[in-house]
């Protein structure tokens, strides 16, 4: 019996010896499943779904502030196209490196004239012209420029900012190309004050 114990003993030892190296190895290979999976699914989920944007700037206020965290729908204008009214994340076309939010108001095939502090919309449905209700705007904000009517083409799209007296947009560096928009503004996530889904206004 003695002699059985000592040698179930003596196989034992090199076990001992050697598990917490293999749990260490084990603990880094599960690491390495984890950290390879996680980027499998958020490298395609920012690049085609939803990724995160700050808001620099005063351009879009009163409806979004300095420093806002904003989350924005890439999937949308994947399987659709931006929409009159909806407050997009796009590359500058003179800076593509330089990211701005803005808000869609002119679509292609329309014109866009912009008389006595109004915007006026021409497309087949008003040819003689829709003047914008623009509700999100501040009572008496006009949106002022010295360009003439301005045609969009296809694939093409005129921007501005809420903040019409003090924002670079569409009547300052022209026609936005369909191919600079990154996403559509989902979520504003922080402040979360103000945390809320955002919703296209109706005209």
């Amino acid at each position: 019996m003695d002699g059985n114990q000592n040698q179930n003993k003596n196989q034992s030892v090199p076990a001992q010896e050697g598990s917490p190296w293999r749990a260490v190895g084990a603990f880094v290979w599960d690491l390495v499943k984890i950290l390879v999976i996680a980027l499998i699914i958020i490298i395609p989920f920012r690049a085609y779904v939803a990724e995160p944007f700050v808001v620099s700037g005063s351009s879009m206020l009163p409806n979004f502030h300095n420093n806002d965290y904003l989350i924005v729908n890439r999937l949308t204008y994947i399987t659709g196209n931006p929409q009159r009214g909806d407050a997009i994340v796009l590359r500058f076309p003179k800076d593509p490196s330089q990211f701005f939010i803005k808000r869609v108001i002119g679509l292609p095939g329309e014109t866009v004239e912009l008389q006595q502090g109004n915007v006026v919309i021409v497309n087949s449905q008003n040819p003689q012209g829709l003047t914008l209700k623009e509700s999100y705007l501040p009572a008496g904000l006009e949106t002022l420029g010295s360009n003439g009517p301005v045609h969009l083409g296809s694939g093409e799209y005129f921007v501005l900012g809420d903040n019409r007296t003090a924002s670079s947009d569409s009547r300052v560096w022209g026609i936005l190309p369909r191919d600079l928009i990154i996403g559509k503004v989902w979520l504003k996530a922080f402040p979360f004050s103000d945390f809320g889904v955002f919703h296209t206004p109706s005209y």
